[in-house]
């Protein structure tokens, strides 16, 4: 029963475009380049093998701790002072959300990494739960290494099924700046069927897993979503230990809410605030939450003392 349900659970989680809408390429000098494989003349996206590479892109291929090499592309911008690390849904590859980056990019004013799961695009292996943590490690530890981003200074964006990935990392990370949770999953089972519980066997705990994340988590998602329920965000949004102004998308699906003005404005006004958030800040927050919970045991041993002495 639990392989079965597991089985369920998985068979909604992943759907790679086949075949990929990108091919990966390797430059004179050993510099890699991604090839937009969609329509009848490809496209370069990031830089040509026969020009110049582009400048603001890198396309890269991490190897992960299952044997897989995974592609991500990673988008600088000159204004950014934090980094975006995109974990996308279960029916896109890197080559149909390029232009989406270079929105993001620029309209947040962020440098941005996004990833291919095991199994998308050009990465390597085969899609699971596993592998997906997995392939968000890599990436992190790419980051951390190769770009210098520290936590403090990284944002978690977890699109659909990427937010399994996203508070995969994020619980794991306790100077996080900010995770954004677009069209959330409560977990893999509950997506296909709409029950009030999680099953031990069951993929994406991430009703469990939030409860772990220390930093502001900003919850987007549409009220008509047909394909993710609305209640999955709304219950993320309320056990987030820190949770940021929802937006609640009016009449948003499941695939289209960059296009409603107000993702944009409420993601960027998140952002700016995630900026803005100092050092000290944070560590007057961490000591308030200490205090508080510091009171409340205090509170219950009262409460124990007094109930023993009736």
């Amino acid at each position: 029963m639990g392989c079965l349900i597991s089985h369920l659970a998985s068979k909604f989680a992943f759907f790679p475009p086949s075949p990929a809408t990108y091919a990966v390429k390797k430059c004179d000098g050993g510099k890699l380049s991604a090839v937009s494989t969609a329509g009848s003349t490809p496209l370069p996206i990031g830089g040509d093998c026969n020009g110049s590479p582009s400048p603001s892109l890198d396309v890269l291929l991490l190897d992960t701790k299952r044997g897989n090499k995974i592609v991500a592309f990673y988008l600088r911008n000159p204004c950014a002072r934090l980094t975006v690390l995109y974990s996308h849904g279960n029916a896109a590859d890197l080559g149909q959300l390029f232009d989406l980056f270079v929105q993001l990019k620029a309209n947040l004013r962020v440098n941005l990494m996004g990833y291919d799961y095991s199994g998308y695009g050009a990465s390597t292996g085969k899609p699971s739960e596993s592998n997906t943590y997995a392939d968000i490690e890599a990436v992190y530890e790419c980051l951390q290494t190769d770009y210098g981003v520290s936590q403090e200074d990284l944002i978690l964006y977890g699109q659909s099924v990427g937010s399994g990935p996203t508070l995969h990392l994020a619980a794991k990370l306790p100077r996080l700046r900010g995770v954004v949770l677009h069209s959330a999953i409560l977990s893999g089972l509950r997506v296909v069927c709409r029950v009030k519980f999680t099953f031990c066997c069951d993929i994406y705990k991430n009703e469990k897993k939030i409860r772990k994340v220390k930093c502001p988590v900003l919850v987007i998602h549409g009220t008509e979503d047909s394909v993710v329920n609305w209640f999955h965000g709304n219950g993320l949004w309320k056990v987030a230990k820190d949770p940021y102004e929802p937006l609640w998308v009016k009449g948003g699906g499941h695939c289209n809410l960059e296009l409603y003005p107000d993702y944009i404005r409420h993601l960027c006004k998140f952002i700016q605030e995630m900026e803005n958030i100092t050092t000290a800040t944070r560590l007057r927050k961490i000591r308030q939450n200490l205090h508080l919970n510091k009171k409340s045991k205090s509170c219950n041993k009262i409460a124990i003392k007094s109930s023993q002495l009736k």
